[in-house]
């Protein structure tokens, strides 16, 4: 075996070109920015209309203050999961698809935290709403730690077990 056909026999990338890249990566991104967005947008969409039912009077001011922090959460996080298409649209046909993937993959990346954040405080408010049993902070940090296994832990894992360096 020669070192070229050692090397191609290594290799486990495409052969592709930048633009090539650039184009399967957006439609990837875009794929997973799709599941994201649906379920961002039900849930801020659900949280925007608890103000105006009667039991928002009744909640304790910590509780409303969750509910505000929450929906706040919710805005940036819709925000962030819609702004790759928005700056697809922006900047389509001007020759910088490899950075705004890049971009917009941070962007995708900071909508999934506050995905994250968003969902944490709603189970929050959600449980010291419906129990004032002491165990709620413990029942949150649990789905919140398998949240942080199943979108981070689990991936990074992954990536650097099977990435060859």
């Amino acid at each position: 075996m020669t070192v070229t056909d050692d090397n191609v026999s290594r290799s486990r990338g495409r052969n592709e070109t930048e633009e090539e890249r650039a184009d399967r990566m957006w439609q990837e991104l875009i794929q997973e920015v799709r599941v994201a967005q649906t379920g961002v947008q039900i849930l801020f969409g659900f949280l925007l209309t608890v103000v105006f039912t009667p039991v928002y009077r009744d909640l304790t001011d910590a509780n409303q203050t969750i509910y505000i922090v929450t929906v706040m959460l919710g805005a940036a996080a819709t925000g962030a999961l819609i702004g790759p298409v928005s700056l697809h649209r922006i900047v389509s046909g001007r020759r910088v698809k490899p950075q705004a993937v890049r971009l917009a993959s941070r962007l995708t990346h900071v909508g999934l935290v506050l995905l994250l954040a968003t969902m944490t405080c709603a189970l929050l408010l959600i449980l010291r709403v419906a129990t004032d049993d002491p165990i709620v902070p413990w029942l949150v940090s649990g789905v919140l730690l398998w949240y942080l296994l199943c979108w981070y832990a689990l991936p990074l894992w992954t990536r650097r077990r099977h990435t060859s360096r």
